[in-house]
């Protein structure tokens, strides 16, 4: 008897090819290959949450009246908590009831909120390189997407004027997010400005995704003489088009807990809202309470987590560049965005699944993040440092073997291998 074929959604066809989905099986290959895996391929953190979120967390578990579903209004002190830490970071007063809305990471707000802006066929404004989430919020809502380059030439920052006038027309949201994952770039409250006024004048809704707020490794370049990285809701503080995703898996390294919130435009949230109620109730509330321990907290473990990635990116960078590879020093974010060496220049993917394959070392291929990224590679920061110069030396090992097989020095390498 021959089984039915079972008929997807046309919405799940883009969904098919995961770069990153195929880098884990590369990894897992090497690992029963007898490799030992250096892991710089995913942004988690590798560093461990505060004592006072662990306990908070801890207590709520013996607290019967934490077991139950959580709705929206047992959310108020968190949302309380979360307007009080935007409005002391920026100076801009939020509404916890109408302008905050928890949310399950970060991620779930890009991924959701698609399905209320867009009709089938409308267009996103998208970054390429970008996050690949941001793809997918668009892709499962039926929408379009049109990516905005980003070069080295412009800061990595898009030239909004380059838009075909024909897709402005058709779009009806833009997705930036700055610091900006993977390149490491910082976007100046100018450019913002710039966004919003364009996104205004089109009737376009301006999201912004801002998990790495914190990890700001300048002082007084950053956004027109402020010493933080701007919010969106600054360019636009009456909240006219904009809403901002925040996380606590980066400055609070909480990955694992799923814990972010978005801010911003009243009627936008109750969209997501809407979305939001349909597809899960909130975390548990002991998440929640951890959240609100990390966020009311001492700061000082913030900025220690900053100083430790300013340490690292110092340190692999440094190694990076003993053996010959020049690349740009970020100013923000946990990650090395880099240049591949020339032969390499055009299979990124190739590149990333024989370094793993070879040398157990695991990053993440450029035209993972789009097609503007195809050339680079993208190491995240999240081992010790000893580890991190140990991959350096496994990295130059690999490089110095040439195709048929044949050593020769790095330092000898095409100069286009430098960023």
């Amino acid at each position: 008897m021959s089984k039915n074929k079972i008929r997807f959604a046309q919405r799940l066809q883009p969904l098919q090819s995961n770069v990153f989905s195929d880098m884990d099986t590369a990894k897992s290959l090497a690992i029963a290959a007898g490799q030992k895996l250096i892991d710089l391929s995913l942004g988690s953190s590798d560093l461990p949450a505060e004592n006072h979120v662990i306990q908070a967390i801890a207590q709520s578990l013996h607290d019967p009246g934490t077991h139950g579903y959580l709705l929206f209004k047992g959310t108020q002190r968190f949302r309380q908590v979360a307007a009080e830490w935007y409005e002391q970071k920026f100076g801009i007063p939020i509404d916890p009831e109408t302008e905050v809305l928890p949310l399950i990471g970060s991620q779930e707000g890009t991924a959701h909120l698609p399905l209320a802006i867009l009709n089938p066929g409308d267009f996103a404004l998208l970054l390429d390189p970008g996050y690949p989430s941001h793809a997918g919020g668009v892709y499962l809502a039926s929408g379009q997407i049109y990516p905005i380059p980003l070069t080295p030439t412009n800061n990595f920052l898009p030239v909004l004027t380059d838009i075909p006038p024909a897709i402005v027309s058709q779009s009806k949201m833009m997705v930036l997010s700055y610091p900006h994952n993977p390149t490491g770039a910082i976007a100046p409250l100018s450019f913002f400005k710039e966004a919003v006024e364009f996104c205004q004048k089109h009737n376009i809704v301006l999201v912004h995704d801002f998990p790495y707020v914190d990890l700001v490794f300048t002082q007084g370049e950053i956004s027109d003489s402020q010493s933080l990285a701007p919010s969106i809701l600054q360019a636009d503080p009456e909240k006219t088009i904009s809403i901002e995703f925040f996380t606590l898996s980066k400055s609070y390294s909480m990955g694992g807990f799923r814990i972010g919130y978005a801010i911003g435009n009243a009627q936008l949230i109750q969209a997501l809202k809407q979305i939001k109620s349909s597809i899960d109730f909130n975390q548990y509330l002991g998440i929640l309470n951890g959240a609100i321990a990390a966020l009311t907290g001492d700061q000082e473990s913030v900025k220690k987590t900053v100083d430790i990635f300013r340490q690292r990116r110092d340190g692999f960078i440094k190694s990076l560049h003993n053996k010959g590879w020049e690349v740009e020093t970020p100013k923000a974010t946990m990650y090395i965005w880099a240049k591949l060496p020339n032969e390499w220049s055009n299979n990124s993917i190739k590149f990333c699944t024989e370094l793993v394959q070879a040398t157990g070392v695991a990053v993440a291929p450029g035209v993972g993040f789009g097609q503007g990224g195809e050339g680079y590679v993208r190491f995240a920061l999240v081992q010790e440092m000893d580890i991190l110069e140990n991959a350096v030396e496994k990295i130059a090992d690999f490089l110095a073997i040439a195709g048929d097989g044949k050593t020769i020095p790095w330092n000898k390498r095409s100069p286009s291998a430098t960023n």
